[in-house]
């Protein structure tokens, strides 16, 4: 191998075009491909900028030619040589240095490379576990590298943005306690304070609480966060937030210096120009129409409630679904009555993995007739007041959900988008967003006996509904607020608790003692009686974000080292196991089998 020697890069392999011919260069970069033509051989030199053609000829320099024989794909070489302009015919306007070459006079050979797992010159398919294995190289091939230069200059974008908005970049602990409610935590034991744990945060909700108390106004974190869950496409083990918390505002405040943020950061990484103020539905709407609290708002094939048309009907199944609580809902597929049985039993099998017991379907025939296993059960005017609430028309087809709330509201939020997805009405190229408001603030949890909160349990109740803590805390609606992106939700907040006496009282509807709460968040506790100011504020997923910008399916193609689904790394192979002695050190039982 040889050293870069006196040579120093001039210009990286992006740079360079027909200003540039005579001018003698210095490049440094991979071997993406070698072409060898009648002796002249041609070189696709390529860094992380871009892709410069440099030729070796034996009649520009012999010696030179003669060592270029041996190259071969992802070699580390530094180039010198004079910019010259490609032959008429053979420039690629694809490149932005397709119209000019380097004709090579000096070649060092920095490094070698064993030949690549897998094609890095070509989009070709690779099983993802090797993609991690090898991650440093998958990030060398066409897109990946791209996605992370525009990661980066997101991040630029929303720091700009926030620090011209008066907010202040803070860093919060990283090593923090383990607290009651949420997902699972990481923990870390101490090994200075035996047999006790820290917890990696699953978000610095308490700490940019404090700082609103600390009287720090406004506040902003590009941070990362751990939570020990179930993992799948759009979720990982250590994640990043753009995480913000302001004082005195409420939530009309929020939205629009948050909508802000957003159309700056589209600006900036897409040059898409959006329209603001996003819309707005609450979350009893949301569920209603798309059975979702993250809807997906860029085509129809909402749910329609049909309670009036089969309180009463004669059909058993439904009536019986309406008298114990239960709900009957539908959504019409117009023109889809074409479909065959295959692919309905397909859809009812669909379902059935989001709780669904079965599927009824109604294809609208032209006369107006019902094709169905269950027409036979309606008489003529319920047909007929079943097809005009649900606006159907021959040729149409209609799908029935019926069971709890919640399972309808899955089941057929769920058929809803792959219903989309199989008649190809997503626009890719549309960016609709949604704000949804009104969360619930507690959700019952038959398992534990008690109500659980829905977000956290520092999330303001609405003022109107604050009697009901005491009466149905289950009818309160939570000031929280998430932000759909197409369906995904990119974030979420709510205004802060920031009254002791409301605290407590939440605190007691989620069956949380004084004693319990005192152990537990003392600290914050003790911080609300010195004068907290108004608060709110929310964190957005940055890595969901720049999927949907970058165009990704998956949040692991724009994050550097992401984990596998089962929250592995095979590039590392972490997590490992570790000496027995680093166990006994921090006053753990090294008593499994390795």
């Amino acid at each position: 191998m040889e050293s870069m020697g006196e040579l120093k890069r001039s210009h990286n392999c992006n740079d360079l075009g027909t200003a540039n011919v005579g001018e003698t260069v210095t490049l440094m970069g991979w071997v993406l491909r070698r072409r060898d033509h009648g002796g002249v051989i041609f070189i696709d030199l390529r860094d992380r900028w871009g892709l410069t053609q440099v030729v070796f000829s034996p009649e520009y320099n012999a010696e030179v030619h003669a060592k270029a024989h041996n190259l071969r794909s992802e070699w580390v070489l530094a180039v010198r040589g004079k910019v010259s302009a490609r032959p008429e015919g053979m420039t690629n306007p694809n490149l932005t240095t397709g119209a000019i070459e380097v004709m090579v006079d000096d070649l060092r050979i920095l490094n070698v490379s064993q030949t690549p797992p897998f094609p890095l010159d070509e989009i070709t398919e690779v099983s993802e576990t090797l993609r991690l294995k090898y991650r440093y190289l998958d990030l060398r091939r066409p897109g990946m590298a791209d996605n992370l230069i525009l990661r980066h200059k997101a991040s630029q974008a929303i720091r700009n943005y926030l620090n011209d908005n008066n907010f202040l970049e803070i860093e919060t602990p990283v090593l923090t306690r383990s607290t009651p409610e949420g997902a699972r935590d990481y923990l870390v034991p101490s090994r200075v304070n035996p047999g006790k744990f820290y917890a990696l945060p699953q978000s610095p909700q308490l700490f940019k609480q404090l700082l609103m108390i600390a009287g720090m106004d406004r506040y902003y974190q590009i941070v990362k966060c751990f939570r020990d869950e179930d993992l799948r496409a759009d979720r990982q083990p250590e994640f990043t937030q753009i995480d913000m918390e302001l004082s005195f505002i409420d939530e009309e405040d929020i939205f629009r210096i948050m909508e802000g943020m957003i159309s700056h950061l589209f600006k900036a990484t897409k040059g898409i120009e959006l329209t603001t103020p996003f819309p707005r539905i609450d979350y009893a709407e949301a569920m209603n129409r798309y059975g979702s609290d993250k809807p997906d708002t860029r085509f129809g094939l909402e749910l329609v409630d049909l309670f009036d048309n089969v309180k009463e009907c004669g059909f058993k199944v439904f009536r019986d679904v309406v008298e114990k609580g239960g709900m009957v809902k539908a959504i019409n597929a117009k023109g889809c009555a074409t479909f065959s049985r295959k692919d309905l039993d397909d859809l009812t099998a669909y379902v059935a993995q989001y709780g669904a017991k079965g599927l009824a379907w109604v294809k609208m025939k032209e006369d107006g007739e019902w094709q169905s296993p269950i027409a036979k059960f309606f008489t003529d005017e319920e047909r007929a007041a079943m097809a005009k609430t649900l606006n159907a028309e021959p040729g149409d087809l209609l799908f029935f959900g019926a069971d709890t709330p919640a399972i309808v509201h899955t089941a057929l939020g769920e058929l809803r988008l792959e219903l989309a997805r199989r008649l190809g009405l997503i626009n890719k190229e549309t960016f609709n967003f949604v704000w949804v408001t009104d969360f619930p603030l507690l959700e019952y949890d038959h398992e534990q006996r008690r109500h659980m909160a829905v977000h956290h349990p520092f999330t303001a109740p609405r003022e109107e509904d604050m009697a009901l803590l005491h009466t149905d805390p289950g009818k309160v609606r939570s000031r929280a607020y998430d932000l759909a992106l197409n369906g995904t939700e990119i974030g979420g907040g709510s205004i802060r608790i920031h009254q002791p006496k409301v605290q407590a009282t939440v605190f007691r509807a989620l069956g949380i003692s004084d004693e319990e709460a005192a152990d537990k968040f003392d600290f914050l506790l003790k911080a609300l009686e010195h004068g907290a100011p108004p608060h709110g504020g929310l964190a957005f997923g940055l890595d969901r974000l720049m999927m949907i910008i970058a165009g990704r399916d998956s949040i692991r193609d724009v994050i550097a080292f992401p984990k596998t689904q089962k929250a592995t790394c095979p590039l590392t192979e972490a997590p490992s196991t570790v000496a027995r002695k680093q166990l006994t050190e921090l006053s753990l039982r090294p008593d499994w089998k390795e």
